[in-house]
């Protein structure tokens, strides 16, 4: 029996090969660390990104059936500061998109550090390491901490990430599958704030049509029942030839009990940046115009960014894709 690959599937695991591991395993815990790079430490910050994966081993080694990893991205304006040569075509800084109260707001952020595991205490670890061994390089802007609900569920109830592509589906998604970047990525973070008294306050029935899909069973509505403006319709695209343009989350819900802060931190990975926008486009703005993803009646955008995620030889060896700034 012949068990080889096609060549596309064989392309892909190939592609995987040289990319920092995106294509985790769905996490259990995380923190998503963004930081900002101070003026004159940009050689400091460079140098540091070739410790990351050392740390990540440093801590990963004591409890390996954890699945620690760690994703770095490099934002735009980071970029043009800390490298001199070679720049990734479709790196720009994260636009703002939508007007009065639906806006996907544009928020500082030049550093990315996407740390997942099975245990936070590993992710904390981690965390703590790489704001150590990056110093006063960097600023820390934002520190979020991500939980795995019970069930996949997010905090308005409903099960997240069903629609994720998988394996080869995936691979093909989220990587730039050749040229002198093959194997890297891109990835938009935003944190979203929930109204929950708001949200429970509506029906279950109402709840099902904002979001796309049945609460209890994680159904998709049939075409007739679901609303165009749905959040699962407002997140569908297409290209030209009819085929579907995906992207790979990794959400995560997180919270403040005593704060009342309840939300969600979606993290959407793609080879092309444009995928996530114009999805973004569609729910902020609609399509047609007016026509906003109803889910942004009950939660708000507080932060935005775009990243380069390089491939993984990049953060130890960066002038072998690049020049870094001296």
């Amino acid at each position: 029996m012949n068990t080889a690959l096609p060549p596309q599937k064989l392309e892909a695991l190939l592609v995987e090969d040289v990319a920092q591991l995106v294509l985790a395993p769905p996490a259990k815990a995380s923190v998503f660390l963004t930081v900002t790079v101070n003026p004159g430490k940009e050689s400091e910050a460079v140098e540091a990104l070739g410790d990351v994966p050392g740390l990540k081993r440093g801590v990963g080694f004591r409890v390996p059936e954890n699945d620690l990893s760690c994703v770095v991205g490099i934002g735009s304006d980071a970029w043009d500061r800390m490298y001199t040569g070679a720049r990734p075509d479709q790196l720009h800084p994260f636009p703002v998109i939508g007007s009065g109260s639906r806006v996907a707001v544009a928020t500082p952020g030049d550093l990315l550090f996407h740390i997942r595991a099975t245990r936070f205490d590993m992710c904390f670890s981690l965390a703590q390491h790489l704001l150590e061994r990056f110093g006063d390089a960097v600023t820390p802007v934002d520190e979020t901490h991500g939980f795995r609900s019970w069930d996949e569920r997010d905090l308005l109830g409903f099960v997240d990430g069903t629609e994720n592509p998988e394996r080869f589906e995936a691979v093909a998604s989220a990587f730039i599958p050749q040229g002198p970047w093959r194997g890297g990525s891109y990835v938009v973070t935003q944190k979203y704030l929930h109204d929950l008294d708001k949200w429970n306050a509506t029906s279950v029935e109402e709840q099902e049509n904002v979001i796309g899909r049945s609460k209890l069973s994680d159904i998709e509505q049939p075409d007739g029942v679901q609303r165009s403006n749905s959040h699962v319709g407002a997140n569908q695209l297409f290209a030209e030839d009819g085929s579907q343009l995906q992207i790979v989350r990794d959400n995560l819900p997180f919270g403040n009990a005593s704060a009342k802060e309840f939300g969600t931190y979606f993290i959407g990975y793609a080879n092309d940046p444009r995928v996530t926008e114009h999805m973004l486009e569609q729910m902020f703005i609609g399509k047609p115009e007016g026509n906003y993803d109803l889910i942004l009646d009950f939660s708000t955008a507080v932060t935005g960014n775009l990243y380069f995620v390089p491939p993984a030889d990049f953060l130890e060896n960066p002038e072998e894709f690049t020049t870094p700034a001296s």
